[in-house]
C-alpha cells in the first residue's frame, strides 16, 4: 500500500488532530506516536531509526496510509524520496504556543523516562528523546533558544525541499478548508477534529509526575 501524506510537523502542532482528521479522508490508519506507544513491534524500528541505523521502511509502515507526528516526521525527507507521490504536510502553530505546549507534555514524559515502570513506555520514551534531544534540538530539551532554532530550521526546509504542489503547511485552527482543498475532497459535515490537549495527554499517557 505505502504512504499517501507523510507529515513533517514536529509533535504538539496538532498531529494529533490530524491524525484523526486523516483518517475521517479516508487515509486510514495514520501513524502517530500513539502507534509506537500501543504496538511493542514498532518499538525496535524506531529505536533503529532514532540509533541511525538502516530502516526497511515498508515494514515500519506496512498496513498504513499516512504518517505525522513524532517519530517518523524527523525522517521526512527519507519518507518522501521513498514514496515520490505521497502529499506532504506540514503543520505549524505559534511558536511560543509549541514551546509551551511541548514543555507541558512531551518534555516531561521524557525527563521521567528513567523512572517509568513500564519497559515498554520506557523505551518509547529513551527512544523519543534521543531522537527529540539528540537528533533534533541538537541540545537538552530545556533550551528554549535551541528547540525553537530546530522548530523553525523544519519550516524552512521543508518549504525549500518539497515542492509547493505537493505540500500543504497546516495551521488546524485553519479547520477543513485547506485540507480538503489539498486533498480534492468536500469537507466532512463533522467539525474539524480538534484533540489531545495538554489536559487530554495526560488523561492517556500517566506519566506526568505527582
Amino acid at each position: 500500500m505505502g504512504l499517501s501524506v507523510i507529515g513533517a510537523g514536529f509533535g504538539r502542532t496538532g498531529t494529533k488532530s490530524l491524525k484523526t482528521a486523516l483518517e475521517m479522508l479516508g487515509f486510514a490508519p495514520c501513524h502517530h506516536m500513539a502507534e509506537v506507544g500501543a504496538n511493542p513491534n514498532q518499538l525496535p524500528y524506531w529505536q533503529a531509526a532514532a540509533a541511525g541505523e538502516p530502516v526497511d521502511w515498508d515494514a515500519v509502515f506496512a498496513g498504513y496510509r499516512a504518517a505525522c507526528d513524532w517519530p517518523s516526521c524527523n525522517f521526512w525527507r527519507e519518507l518522501a524520496a521513498h514514496w515520490p507521490k505521497a502529499k506532504v504536510i506540514l503543520t505549524v502553530r505559534p511558536e511560543e504556543k509549541w514551546w509551551k505546549s511541548f514543555c507541558d507534555t512531551i518534555k516531561i514524559t521524557m525527563d521521567v523516562r528513567d523512572y517509568l515502570p513500564d519497559p515498554h513506555r520506557r523505551g518509547v520514551a529513551t527512544m523519543a528523546h534521543k531522537l527529540i534531544s539528540e537528533r533534533t534540538f541538537h541540545a537538552p530539551l530545556h533550551d528554549k533558544q535551541a528547540a525553537l532554532a530546530a522548530y523553525r530550521r523544519r519550516i524552512s526546509e521543508v518549504k525549500a525541499e518539497i515542492p509547493p504542489e505537493r505540500l500543504l503547511v497546516f495551521d488546524a485552527a485553519e479547520g477543513w478548508a485547506p485540507l480538503c482543498r489539498f486533498f480534492g475532497v468536500p469537507a466532512p459535515e463533522a467539525p474539524y477534529p480538534h484533540s489531545n490537549s495538554s489536559e487530554d495527554f495526560w488523561k492517556v499517557d500517566r506519566a506526568r509526575p505527582r
